[in-house]
């Protein structure tokens, strides 16, 4: 048998209602799965939009690691954050100039090393450095030290997040999809050993559109006015997945969609 590890990858956090639901349902698959690795992307994590460094030391006292996306860059206190600190990441193929890092190395408590790679995608969204192309450069230097590598593709298209996934299929353990708040059940690990999920969904209310309160996105489509988007608070819904990982050579061994829903919170 395999000496293996695994990864728990926390959907888009969504800010007070999703830190509560972490803080409330991550113990359960704490102790379900005893990770090596907690990861969760977290943009949207203070206010339901971007990120301060207050929410960010609150939850990386939880997890691991934090991803992020387009909205990292929201709240203004988060860019001299993201040079302080290393654990929160801005995807990688952001021009050079920005602040922050698109990856970073982690060791577990046993000794195992991992990396995490942040990436965005491009269509419908910001023109930004090819992620295919950039992937290839960070998954280059990140297997330099470790085959085991996890991949969060911020991205809006389905066939955008499918092709990464097979154009890293052998050279990653996973390659998890971020961005549009709606778990996928294609959960699955490609040929050659990549698990992979087009969306891991979200974490936040649980009675929203994509998080927010149903009348505020409501009245956006009918009225095709800006409107003040707030986090929904009722109900509870935590989306993840949690991935084995064979740690001699970073293949995937098993993928698992892990959801929790509860229609009313005390």
């Amino acid at each position: 048998m395999p000496d293996k590890l695994g990864f728990l990858f926390i959907g888009d956090i969504i800010g007070h209602p999703g830190r509560r639901a972490l803080r409330r349902c991550l113990p359960r698959l704490r102790e379900k799965y005893s990770p090596d690795f907690i990861v969760a992307n977290a943009e949207n994590a203070a206010g339901g939009v971007g990120i301060t460094e207050e929410v960010g030391t609150e939850l990386l006292g939880l997890v691991d690691i934090l991803t992020s996306g387009n909205h990292v860059w929201d709240k203004k206190e988060a860019l001299p954050y993201l040079d302080r600190e290393p654990r929160l990441l801005r995807p990688a193929n952001y021009p050079s100039p920005n602040p922050g890092k698109g990856s970073y190395i982690l060791e577990s408590t046993r000794g195992w090393k991992a990396g995490v790679l942040n990436l965005q995608g491009r269509v419908f969204m910001e023109p930004l450095d090819c992620p295919f192309r950039v992937a290839d450069g960070e998954v280059a230097k990140l297997r330099a030290v470790t085959p085991i590598i996890v991949v969060d593709f911020h991205a809006e298209a389905t066939s955008e997040k499918q092709a990464l996934g097979w154009h890293l299929d052998g050279k990653v353990s996973a390659v998890i999809g971020t961005h549009t708040h709606v778990p996928t059940a294609d959960e699955r690990i490609l040929p050659r050993g990549t698990a992979y999920i087009t969306d891991v969904g979200m974490v936040g209310g649980y009675h929203s559109v994509i998080g927010i309160r149903p009348e505020q996105a409501v009245a956006r489509f009918l009225t095709a006015r800006p409107q003040r988007f707030e986090p929904e608070k009722e109900g509870l819904v935590f989306s993840s997945v949690y991935i084995e990982v064979d740690t001699a050579t970073g293949r995937a061994l098993s993928v698992r969609r892990e959801t929790i829903i509860e229609e009313s919170v005390d």
